[in-house]
């Protein structure tokens, strides 16, 4: 993790960073702008970032967009913690909930892990219901092509609606889908009181898209769960599900074990 303690060595970085956190997803001119700093050495900064995995990019269209990505220190809190002085762990949990704080702009989720494995494998692990039950506790019925159904299983609960399909289907590189309809069944079985099964049974459909890109013996993969209405309550829980479940999936493929299930 030298990248890491490198990148975050630099006050501008970490005043960029901080701009991030504050409003996600922001061009290379609105970084400028807000920061009074040139425009050459805002790039050099989100350069070394990028390197080290702490920020990461989505094209909109002809816009580059810049988010946060707190899968570094992820990493770092879940798989190296203990080898760390006691300030310097303060100092990792301080950042960690910096970089995963809410915004109050924000209306989507992205982030970005590298894992050492294939793209064909990786592609097995997010629509092989085998796979996806060992690191995610839930099974997918579906063809994987663009427009067909796809039915849920978790829980003991068959999530299905008309709604509910794939949207996009790259084999190897790029799979999307609309979200899960939340059932009764399914809210009574994760324990949502009638209050919160009735918000977010009523907010819009969300989806979620995976970006696979080799990069060198790794695979860089990209998830975006977007479509969120403003103030979303599905949002804030995907926000605590999602570093769980791609943590798992990295742990699964790289050691052929998943993260254990947390003591109660």
């Amino acid at each position: 993790m030298d990248e890491v303690f490198k990148a975050l060595a630099d006050a501008s970085r970490r005043r960029l960073l901080d701009d991030l956190n504050a409003r996600n997803g922001q061009t290379l001119r609105e970084l400028c702008a807000g920061l009074d700093m040139a425009r050459q050495s805002v790039s050099k900064h989100l350069a070394v970032l990028e390197a080290a995995n702490l920020v990461t990019t989505v094209w909109r269209g002809r816009e580059k967009l810049h988010y946060v990505n707190a899968e570094p220190i992820n990493a770092i809190a879940e798989r190296w913690i203990d080898r760390y002085h006691q300030g310097r762990i303060d100092a990792l949990t301080d950042l960690k909930q910096a970089l995963e704080q809410e915004s109050m702009s924000d209306n989507e989720f992205v982030y970005t892990s590298y894992i050492k494995t294939t793209p064909e494998r990786l592609w097995q692990a997010l629509t092989d219901p085998a796979f996806t039950k060992r690191y995610w506790g839930c099974e997918f019925t579906s063809d994987w092509t663009a427009g067909s159904p796809m039915t849920w299983h978790q829980l003991g609960e068959q999530l299905e609606d008309p709604e509910q399909v794939v949207l996009e289907s790259e084999p190897y590189r790029r799979l999307s889908y609309t979200w899960h309809t939340f059932t009764p069944e399914f809210a009574k079985s994760v324990g949502l009181d009638n209050e919160v099964s009735a918000r977010v049974a009523a907010e819009p459909r969300s989806k979620v898209t995976f970006d696979i890109e080799p990069a060198g013996e790794m695979v860089k993969l990209t998830v975006i769960h977007e479509g969120f209405a403003p103030g979303s309550t599905v949002l804030e829980m995907v926000k605590g599900g999602w570093p769980s479940i791609l943590s798992s999936l990295k742990t699964l493929l790289e050691t052929g074990a998943p993260l254990p299930e947390p003591v109660e």
